[in-house]
């Protein structure tokens, strides 16, 4: 089976998670995605356990990919990326906006060489606008967008992060939606467009919870989804108390102890109270909550850990993590793209590159340069900090 972007050529500039990612999927899809990098390196290269001179972070991110390591101090660097935007698809940054152009290398500048280009840009507060120049990672996001404040309130805290970068992903995928929708609409005006995507929009639009604060509801905190002790573990039950309580009245014999007269708050801890109990004395054994819970048709969910998570049975049947090259004559584990096509092929294609590990087949592959060309181009290109740059050959 093919893949779906199989030909596609993508320009990945990006660094840490909201545009790496997106090109990792791409990668997946098909697409040649080439990562270009500083001579600094990509910071998340320091992130994880090292295995053969490739962080883990670096390693899921960029999976798949080939490397460039390109000095964009030296206009023959400039000149380089400007070369390789003209031979590309797609373009992916996530710079802070004024930051391509100050380089030289805007949408405006990079259209005019290449009519065709899908540009995508990823920053926290979009490419316009009063709060534009501000730097952005997705902790900013989480706290700006109102997810940490509710978060804290469910749970009668102080608020604090999240141990996940939600508003990177979410970009990102966002981002994926607008390059390919681009892409297509390409095929039927022969231009390419720059997509401008804002981090605090993606997060805002996709946040389920935002509906209180369009309907001035501040008040109307969204209940919780319960998280109980059973003898199976901590579990946790879709829905709220109400509808959780009408089950076991109904379908489990449960008794509402509520005394007459009690206040609304004493009949929710009473009731509260007695579904507690239900669990540890009246389902002994796993197997008996979970009999209890599917008779009661609630969704249910064991709280796993990261690493219990890697050997759910679902995980394992669909595939979701596959073994690359760990560079050192061995395998290494990475996450799969979820996407399960019918007639199509979508997998990773190895592990992360080394920086500048495809210099010289990039310049070919992509360009096909002359022998002045190649000089000139090679005095820009690194392997990494600290080495001699390309010498010409030929």
């Amino acid at each position: 089976m093919s893949s779906p972007l199989a030909g596609l050529k993508v320009l990945d500039m990006s660094r840490v998670l909201a545009g790496p990612f997106a090109g990792r999927m791409l990668s997946d899809l098909g697409a040649d995605v080439v990562k270009v990098e500083p001579p600094e390196g990509d910071i998340t290269r320091l992130w994880g356990a090292n295995v053969n001179g490739v962080s883990g972070y670096f390693n899921q991110q960029n999976a798949g990919k080939r490397g460039l390591c390109i000095d964009l101090s030296l206009p023959e660097g400039v000149e380089l990326v400007c070369a390789l935007a003209a031979a590309a698809d797609v373009l992916i940054e996530n710079f802070r906006p004024d930051v391509m152009g100050r380089l030289g290398l805007s949408y405006e500048v990079l259209s005019g060489i290449n009519p065709r280009l899908v540009m995508l840009s990823i920053s926290g507060f979009g490419s316009e606008g009063p709060e534009s120049r501000r730097a952005a990672y997705a902790p900013i996001i989480h706290a700006e967008s109102g997810i940490l404040d509710r978060q804290a309130k469910i749970a009668g805290s102080r608020p604090v992060d999240m141990a996940l970068s939600i508003a990177d992903t979410n970009a990102s995928l966002h981002g994926l939606v607008g390059l390919l929708s681009a892409l297509y609409l390409r095929e039927r005006t022969g231009r390419g467009q720059h997509v401008d995507i804002a981090m605090i929009d993606a997060t805002l639009v996709t946040d389920d919870h935002v509906h209180f604060a369009l309907d001035d509801a501040f008040d109307m905190q969204p209940m919780p989804n319960e998280v109980w002790d059973t003898a199976g573990g901590l579990m946790i039950i879709a829905g709220d108390f109400r509808f959780i309580w009408r089950c076991l009245t109904e379908r489990c014999g449960v008794v509402d102890p509520t005394p007459a007269g009690a206040s609304l708050g004493e009949k929710i801890a009473a009731r509260r109270d007695a579904a507690r109990h239900f669990f540890p004395p009246t389902c002994t054994v796993r197997a008996a909550v979970i009999d209890a819970l599917d008779a009661m048709t609630l969704a249910w969910g064991d709280v796993r850990s990261s690493s219990e998570a890697l050997e759910l049975p679902t995980v394992a049947h669909r595939g979701t993590f596959a073994a690359v090259d760990d560079r050192g004559g061995g395998l290494r584990r990475v996450t799969q793209s979820p996407y399960r096509f019918s007639a199509a092929r979508s997998e990773v294609r190895g592990g992360a590159p080394h920086q500048g590990e495809h210099n010289e087949a990039v310049l070919e592959d992509w360009l096909q340069p002359d022998s002045a060309q190649r000089a000139r181009w090679r005095s820009a290109l690194l392997k990494k900090r600290g080495e001699k740059r390309e010498e010409a050959r030929g």
